[in-house]
């Protein structure tokens, strides 16, 4: 009979703490978990932690070797997104339509793009709000950015395309002007890379002429305090 109850008890196992109503594992975990919490509580809460630039943090991460600079991403973006509209527009839609129709078209798709894609993506990798904006002529998000995209975009195709009529007169300077537009042909990565050169003096012009009347405002503040 005593035998009978010795393995009855046994069975039921290491008797639970009179305090806590815990078994000695149990309470052994608690302690571990409450131990590793106060740790992390420590932590977030240490106010004199040394602040660390991100210089020195990349000097132990893989990203700082092949980190890429930002001015490039946002080079590559307008120079991509061009190009792709100079594939798709002017390559896909010149077998359909031709001369201004054909301008009107490759200007409308420029415009939508810049406005609905390229400067969408930029400002998704903006560090801050609105620090993208002296990469782009548009800086309004309001629906009727779209149509000044538009408009720009006609001006500075009418730019690439007098371009590509002084490229081809310096390769041939007897042909005429009908003829010259069209000797050095049409594509992608040329069209991208003259479409993002004038978009960039167009802007460096604007953030220019911005700065030239905030510092004069400025002065007259300054003056009149």
């Amino acid at each position: 009979m005593s035998k009978k109850k010795r393995g009855s008890a046994d069975k039921r196992g290491p008797e639970p703490d009179n305090k806590s109503g815990a078994s000695p594992e149990e309470k052994t975990a608690a302690d571990y978990y409450d131990l590793k919490l106060d740790a992390v509580e420590r932590l977030v809460d240490a106010s004199d932690a040394p602040q660390v630039s991100d210089e020195e943090i990349r000097k132990y991460t893989k990203r700082g070797k092949f980190r890429i600079p930002p001015t490039v991403k946002i080079l590559f973006i307008k120079f991509w997104f061009s190009g792709a509209v100079c594939y798709f527009f002017l390559w896909g839609l010149g077998i359909y339509i031709q001369g201004l129709d054909l301008m009107a078209a490759l200007a409308i798709g420029l415009g939508v793009v810049t406005d609905l894609m390229a400067n969408k993506l930029l400002r998704h990798f903006e560090p801050e709000e609105r620090a993208y904006d002296k990469w782009m002529m548009v800086t309004a998000r309001q629906f009727w950015s779209i149509f000044v995209n538009v408009l720009y975009a006609g001006v500075v195709l009418f730019c690439v395309i007098q371009a590509y009529y002084v490229l081809n007169i310096g390769v041939d300077p007897d042909v005429g002007y009908s003829e010259a537009q069209f000797m050095v042909g049409v594509e992608p990565i040329l069209f991208g890379l003259l479409y993002l050169a004038f978009d960039m003096l167009f802007i460096a012009i604007k953030n220019t002429l911005i700065n030239i009347f905030r510092d004069a405002a400025a002065k007259a503040d300054r003056t009149k305090k």
